[in-house]
């Protein structure tokens, strides 16, 4: 089956992701975020970043870019927030620390740019940050499908993806975008599917360890960034496995082999973790804490309130130019999506209410 995208719906974000845009944008230009913010933003707030990229659209919009990186840095210091590590953010609100709102600023991956584009300008606003190395991209042995993903999309107007059974032109940027958001999209909904790739990637030439290479910080670079003054580092598994796919003992040995890596590596501890992924539930909690681990974070949207925390499914704002603008992230920030969160759940909730009622007691029957 052959899908031609230049044109249709799916180019660029998406109709949803507009919409909303355009209701923070309507928020913000009414002045409501103060109410929003009184009501739904917390104590507290941690970002998640990627990538931060000179040329966004180059690399099909798959980090942030660096103005909207900046403009970030930007808005935190002009609304008073103070950005902090994370180790401090935890013990202000533990200590129940109500004189501020703490920020802070955690990337994912390890990649190089972390370094080349982003420290300089965290270095001007003196901002404490956290990065999540997993081993496989200092080694170079990470099945970073998402990285082939991208340069297969990008590299080729007509693609076929042999585990799908689909083929995909796209011969312009947006219409690279939108098979691209497609693709991960696919692979999110099973993990497994990401090995699946491998033979598309070996048919098109793409080496994992070759963009491994050019995309992910190697040991060297790792060492000097965790002498760092503002740099701290954190696990982030072996593999890059999502844990909850994992029996016990494997998911064990991703925590723990990836800890005991980075600190004989930098010679420092290694206290916190991201789950790949976002993946986890009680029993990774539970793992992550047998391992060594202080705090855990998740992919799971949120703010951090007060002092009784779960340390270890820490709720994070993630950060994309795929899917963010100045406006959404202040929306973010104030608390306006968790707002529409609470909102749409509610919705459901009394959709299933009704359901069940209906179930309960049927109609009665005529005749």
């Amino acid at each position: 089956m052959a899908l031609a995208l230049n044109g249709s719906p799916l180019r660029g974000v998406d109709l949803k992701q507009q919409v909303k845009n355009a209701l923070f944008y309507a928020i913000e230009s009414a002045g409501f975020f103060p109410v929003f913010r009184r009501i739904f933003a917390g104590r507290a707030a941690i970002l998640m970043f990627h990538e931060v990229q000179r040329d966004s659209q180059s690399e099909l919009m798959t980090g942030i870019s660096v103005e909207l990186f900046e403009y970030s840095l930007s808005w935190l210091q002009r609304e008073g927030w103070a950005i902090v590590s994370l180790e401090e953010c935890l013990e202000r609100l533990a200590a129940d620390d109500q004189s501020r709102r703490y920020a802070v600023l955690t990337f994912d991956d390890g990649y190089r740019d972390n370094v080349s584009v982003a420290l300089p300008i965290l270095e001007r606003y003196n901002a404490p940050f956290m990065v999540y190395v997993p081993t496989g991209a200092l080694t170079r042995t990470l099945q970073s499908w998402w990285l082939g993903l991208r340069e297969l999309v990008r590299s080729r107007d007509d693609i076929a993806i042999d585990a799908m059974g689909i083929r995909f032109h796209c011969s312009d940027f947006r219409s690279k975008v939108a098979v691209l958001d497609k693709l991960d999209r696919w692979v999110h909904q099973d993990y497994k599917r990401g090995a699946a790739l491998a033979r598309t990637f070996d048919k098109a030439g793409i080496s994992l360890s070759a963009l491994n290479n050019r995309y992910f910080l190697d040991e060297c670079a790792l060492q000097e960034l965790a002498r760092h003054p503002l740099a701290s580092i954190g696990g982030h598994t072996t593999s890059h496995a999502a844990l909850a796919t994992l029996d016990a003992t494997s998911a064990r040995t991703e925590l723990a082999d990836n800890r005991n890596y980075l600190e004989n590596l930098i010679q420092l501890p290694v206290l916190h973790l991201a789950y790949p992924y976002g993946s986890c539930g009680p029993r990774e909690e539970h793992l992550a804490k047998e391992s060594g681990y202080l705090s855990a974070v998740t992919t799971r949207h949120g703010q951090l309130s007060d002092g009784q925390l779960n340390q270890f499914a820490l709720p994070r704002i993630g950060m994309s130019s795929r899917f963010d603008t100045e406006s959404s992230f202040a929306a973010k920030m104030n608390g306006v999506q968790l707002a529409l969160q609470t909102l749409l759940a509610r919705q459901s909730h009394r959709r299933q209410l009704k359901d069940a009622s209906r179930l309960a007691c049927p109609p009665p029957t005529v005749g």
